[in-house]
């Protein structure tokens, strides 16, 4: 995972900005200057995309327990809610966040953003961050797999039997990286452009099972497709959701800021509570 990297790739640039923002003509006026905050809502407009807004993108539709309602500007599921809190520490208001559509595979490809962080459950990745920039994790990862009730898989799942199924999954996505290095069946996971298509595979028993994040997996099964199970969650191999960031856009630094302010305040862990606790106590699974 790049968490040291990240962090330490934001502190250079935090160091920088500071550099910059407190330079002095001199003399007493440099003692008695006030250190400029460069993470303040005046200091932060030129870095913005667009100016005085926060532009904030997502994938769509969106889906519980992340967004409610297909709707993200409504401040109701975990990232729409992390989303706000976050602009609030950045200073700016609920209705100074605007958000835009930015498919899943788009988001960390190469080249200019047209947006100042996407939210969309993206996993710092090796890969990924050759590309883009990640801010601190917002939310640790698990994955979890689901399949159908009365299927070989729900009842045979040992490591070894894992193996011998056909599973499904999004294109570009880590749940489907944990299913080839992780799993390792024998046959090829089938690939699909969307979460909706791999849902619709398992109903129709094109695949035996698919893995995504356990809040993900528990709402799937719970909610959405009539007649599955969630089997268990795999234990963590360290994955984490990063809001993204253009590479090398210093904004990391002072959204990394928020979000450890969020931390240590208690507000993420509140947040989780609130709309993912239901989600966290599931059975374990071995790969």
């Amino acid at each position: 995972m790049r968490r040291i990297m990240i962090a330490a790739a934001a502190a250079a640039i935090g160091t920088t900005l500071v550099a910059c923002g407190s330079s002095s003509s001199g003399g007493s006026s440099a003692a008695s200057a006030s250190p400029v905050n460069i993470c303040a809502k005046a200091s932060i407009g030129k870095l913005l995309y667009q100016p005085g807004v926060l532009t904030v993108a997502t994938d769509k539709p969106v889906y519980p327990p992340w967004f409610i309602g297909n709707n993200p500007s409504n401040g109701k599921g975990y990232e729409s809610a992390v989303t706000y809190a976050v602009a609030k520490q950045l200073g700016f208001s609920k209705s100074q966040v605007k958000w835009v559509y930015e498919p899943f595979n788009n988001s960390y490809a190469p080249g200019p953003k047209k947006f100042d962080f996407d939210v969309n459950e993206i996993s710092a990745t090796p890969q990924r961050a050759q590309a883009v920039w990640f801010s601190a994790s917002y939310y640790d990862v698990q994955q979890a797999l689901v399949a159908l009730a009365g299927t070989p898989i729900v009842t045979q799942h040992q490591p070894f039997q894992l193996k011998r199924y056909v599973y499904g999954d999004q294109v570009g996505t880590t749940s489907l990286a944990f299913i080839n290095t992780v799993i390792q069946p024998k046959k090829q996971p089938k690939v699909y452009n969307t979460l909706n298509d791999v849902k619709q595979a398992l109903q129709t028993h094109q695949i035996a099972a698919l893995v995504t994040d356990t809040p993900t997996a528990q709402f799937i099964s719970s909610s959405e497709i009539k007649g599955s199970v969630m089997v268990g969650q795999f234990p963590s191999t360290g994955e984490h959701y990063g809001l993204l960031f253009s590479k090398g856009n210093p904004l990391v630094t002072c959204v990394n800021r928020a979000l450890a302010t969020l931390t240590s305040n208690g507000t993420l862990k509140a947040l989780q509570k609130k709309y993912l606790k239901i989600y966290l106590s599931v059975p374990a699974l071995k790969p």
